[in-house]
């Protein structure tokens, strides 16, 4: 579908000299002298190189729409995550870095979604949070427990996180995937 590249918004998927983008900011810009133009910042999906570009209200873009599909992580592989398609039971090999940071929270039988272009994987996202369990933990300083302070804990994936002081090793707790920080108490 053809937009305007003055309709361009966040979050839009947008096919662009012979690459996927996403819009990541945009900036609508209206100069004394000139057109009106939209100075829009672009995320390649394929290999995260960023770009600034300006679209001008006469010219046109190809929006692109990706399919999700469910996926079950089966494994990890050496540097590669193997997926399987929950409908077909088929099998895809992805990259690590393909998650980043996310990766480290990946357990086995986890679901995710996976964004598809032309059944190419661009992204995968996990859940918003997971339950883990604390493996180490510092002890808590008398005193300390007033004042609203937080102590660094690890966690059974080798992933570091704050934690309130009365959180003590062996706990399951809920993490935010994302910004990797305690959420509250496993029930």
């Amino acid at each position: 579908m053809k937009i305007s590249g003055v309709e361009i918004r966040p979050g839009n998927i947008i096919e662009y000299e012979g690459g996927i983008w996403r819009a990541v900011k945009i900036q609508h810009t209206q100069p004394g002298k000139g057109g009106a133009y939209m100075q829009v910042e672009l995320k390649n999906l394929r290999d995260g190189r960023k770009n600034n570009v300006r679209f001008r209200s006469a010219e046109t873009v190809e929006r692109v729409r990706l399919d999700q599909k469910d996926f079950q992580y089966l494994y990890s592989e050496g540097d590669n995550l193997v997926f399987m398609d929950k409908e077909t039971y088929d099998q895809v090999t992805l990259p690590t870095d393909l998650l980043g940071d996310a990766a480290a929270f990946l357990q086995d039988g986890m679901d995710v979604v996976m964004e598809m272009y032309e059944d190419e994987a661009l992204s995968v996202a996990l859940p918003d949070t997971i339950e883990a369990t604390i493996v180490e933990a510092d002890a808590v300083v008398k005193g300390q427990t007033a004042s609203s302070s937080y102590k660094p804990a690890i966690l059974d994936n080798g992933v570091r996180v704050m934690v309130p002081p009365f959180i003590s090793s062996g706990t399951r707790i809920v993490v935010d995937v994302y910004e990797r920080e305690y959420v509250r108490k496993a029930d």
